[in-house]
């Protein structure tokens, strides 16, 4: 794949749309290629996590130690809360069939969000958001219980 056909796979994947052509080519130039076979493991649960990963082709399935797990196919995007905070692996990912991932850094990634803080501010918007969501879903779960 080329530089461009990465920034094509980047800009499919919402989070990282926020950011913009110029710092989605920064991540496509300073990422790089993982293959894993079919039943091989991209990462391992409890594994200090410096990483995120969008699928570029095949598909993962990432589990739990409960045995739940969800299915990522190209464009998804692995680990987010990885590129932004030092955190250890909830989950193992493991190849369904031949498959391809972009690994971004944590370091390249806040470098580009460095570089970049309107970007930055973009993506801060963007989590305080969906915390918000999160908690206001607490909340109404809540209450639907104690019902």
């Amino acid at each position: 794949m080329t530089i461009e056909d990465d920034v094509v796979l980047l800009e499919r994947v919402p989070t990282l749309r926020l950011l913009g052509t110029a710092s989605l080519r920064m991540l496509a130039i300073g990422s790089e290629q993982r293959h894993v076979a079919r039943g091989g493991v991209l990462f391992h649960m409890g594994e200090e996590a410096d990483s995120g990963f969008v699928v570029q082709s095949g598909a993962f399935r990432i589990e739990d130690d409960g045995g739940a797990g969800i299915v990522a196919a190209p464009g998804a995007l692995i680990g987010e809360l990885a590129l932004i905070t030092a955190m250890k692996r909830p989950s193992t990912a493991v190849a369904l069939e031949d498959s391809s991932a972009i690994r971004i850094a944590r370091s390249l990634f806040q470098r580009v969000l460095e570089s970049d803080p309107a970007a930055a501010r973009r993506l801060r918007d963007e989590f305080a958001s969906r915390t918000s969501q999160i908690a206001s879903d607490i909340l109404m779960a809540g209450t639907k219980l104690s019902s």
